[in-house]
């Protein structure tokens, strides 16, 4: 008996050492495991992520309302990256300025230069001494994305691709891409060429300026040199999506997979960038993902402008003036409020005095919802109306007294 009481005893020693060493591995585990998950927490990149179940797997996007500017979706926006072809948008930018000052003509004949030639990647194999049309070569620049034809057109609006390329930095930094710089006018790798998906975006939105641009982005398949060379677009969601305008693509090793993608429903035009993805389906499949999204959750909403017939004033040679509205009504980015719920206020100036100037700001449009103003438009008058003086005034009772 006593030996299997020992036997027990012994027993339960042996349990209580398995025990405790059970209990130590499982802290020693614990303790692992919590210094991975806080390994992982510092090292893993944060995202500026605005927008809820979004589903975007490429490093760096945004998504923009074009006629507002407003940032509906962002991730890693700001971060410096390659964005390969898309950097033609700021030569297109360029080039359309060009023509809109009457500098260059869709019709100009222009000359390859060899260092047009010397362009690699994708190119319309532009021969020293060959001549094209401003609008074939805008062709070959967007639908095609020439490097070669691209090269053509910086030369021509500054004398040299490094003169061009200058001047993208200016205007990068007129627009406030404060992320961006320049190397080359066409985006092929080179060290220190470099923007954001923040900046892709205000850049696109320029370009979107000139509507001109929307009928090569907008074409799926065209040809140069008589037929000879084919032209097709690079940008696949031409086919796929509804409501895409544009805008341009850009794939090199560096950048990986880009797209600057534009898109219009029911008066609501967006932009979504999509830099670093893995391949080309993952970036449209990334931009058709943000623009659905911001066509789901937001609309344009284009209130209708008051009717005010006269505007009364005090101490003047007139009672009233007559006024306008300044500008047409302000096309208004709505997230889940309808038109219904948009309230319009007309505010005058309290106390209006003569002298009134033509022009004179008098008093403002408000639009609220829920009591909080979203927009605004300046009430002006549209006549002259002088403050009462002892001349005037006796002046105005002589013109009376005449006119009885």
């Amino acid at each position: 008996m006593s030996i299997f009481i020992t036997e027990k005893n012994v027993s339960n020693k042996n349990d209580r050492t398995h025990s405790e060493r059970a209990n130590v591995n499982m802290k020693r585990k614990v303790t692992i495991l919590m210094a991975l998950v806080l390994i992982i927490s510092i090292f893993t990149p944060s995202f500026d992520v605005k927008g809820e179940g979004m589903d975007v797997t490429a490093p760096s996007a945004v998504l923009m309302e074009y006629s507002s500017g407003q940032i509906l979706f962002e991730k890693n926006s700001h971060e410096q990256r390659s964005c390969a072809s898309i950097t033609k948008v700021m030569t297109l930018i360029l080039t359309f300025e060009a023509i809109e000052e009457g500098k260059l003509t869709l019709d100009e004949q222009l000359t390859a230069s060899a260092h047009a030639e010397s362009m690699g990647g994708s190119d319309i194999w532009l021969k020293e001494g060959e001549v094209m049309s401003v609008d074939d070569l805008l062709k070959a620049t967007v639908i095609m994305s020439a490097n070669d034809a691209a090269v053509v057109l910086a030369e021509k609006v500054s004398g040299s691709e490094d003169a061009f390329v200058q001047k993208m930095n200016e205007k990068a930094a007129q627009l406030g891409m404060l992320d961006t710089v320049f190397k080359n006018c066409n985006g092929l790798d080179e060290e220190g060429h470099v923007t954001s998906a923040h900046d892709v975006a205000l850049m696109s939105r320029e370009l979107m300026k000139y509507p001109k641009v929307f009928e090569y982005t907008g074409t799926w398949i065209d040809s140069l040199r008589n037929g000879e060379t084919q032209l097709v677009n690079t940008n696949k969601l031409i086919r796929s999506y509804k409501g895409i305008t544009g805008l341009k693509t850009g794939t090199t090793g560096q950048a990986k997979s880009c797209i600057s993608a534009t898109a219009e429903r029911d008066n609501m035009s967006l932009i979504a960038v999509v830099l670093g993805a893995e391949n080309t389906n993952d970036r449209f499949k990334d931009a058709a993902a943000l623009l659905d999204y911001g066509f789901a959750n937001w609309s344009i909403t284009i209130p209708e402008l008051p009717f005010i017939d006269a505007v009364e004033i005090t101490r003047g040679m007139a009672d009233e003036i007559s006024v306008e509205i300044a500008d047409s009504a302000p096309p208004l980015l709505m997230q889940g409020v309808s038109e219904e719920n948009i309230e319009t206020e007309i505010v005058l100036l309290p106390e209006l005095t003569a002298p009134i100037e033509i022009g004179q700001i008098v008093g403002k449009i408000e639009y609220s919802v829920n009591g909080e103003k979203i927009a605004e438009i300046d009430v002006k008058s549209t006549e002259k109306v002088e403050g009462i003086t002892f001349s005037s005034s006796f002046f105005y009772l002589l013109r009376s007294f005449i006119s009885i």
